[in-house]
């Protein structure tokens, strides 16, 4: 079962992953470092499928792609928030992290609440709570380059 990271407003790039691991784009490295400065647990015991839930402008600060590497490769399935800071939010579009706005799901959801996502319908679903929220689906070629892994590799099919 999946775990929800559930983080307040503001997290910014040097909690993602500090400034002191940006010596390396090995993002096995990153994922063991990431979250750290803010919550020490993360890294220890993030699992694949795992979400984070967090609220207003989440990746603000400098525009390191280290900081959504890290939080895909940790294996995080994806990050809802209530807003996200622009540049985190290309870069994590261009690496293929799923990322999703979403106002209300921070307000109503719980750690161990089990949550669905689907893209093309723009739905998240709270099972534990039964409850479902909206958000505007993704354009067909921002799902495939996501599907793909990122901009790298879906350019790369189309060559």
């Amino acid at each position: 079962m999946s775990r929800n990271w559930i983080y307040a407003d503001n997290v910014d790039t040097d909690v993602i992953i500090p400034a002191r691991y940006l010596n390396t784009k090995d993002s096995k490295e990153l994922a063991m470092h990431c979250m750290e400065d803010i919550d020490k647990n993360f890294s220890k015991e993030v699992n694949e499928g795992d979400f984070i839930i967090a609220g207003e402008n989440f990746g603000c600060g400098s525009s390191r792609e280290h900081a959504p590497l890290a939080i895909k490769a940790s294996g995080i399935k994806a990050v809802i928030a209530k807003s996200f800071a622009r540049i985190f939010f290309r870069n994590a579009i261009n690496i293929g992290l799923v990322i999703i706005e979403n106002s209300e799901i921070q307000n109503d959801t719980e750690e161990n609440d089990e949550i669905q996502i689907n893209l093309e319908e723009g739905k998240i679903i709270n099972k534990t709570k039964n409850k479902q929220y909206s958000f505007p689906p993704y354009p067909k070629e921002i799902q495939n380059l996501i599907q793909a892994g990122g901009l790298v590799n879906y350019t790369k099919t189309k060559i």
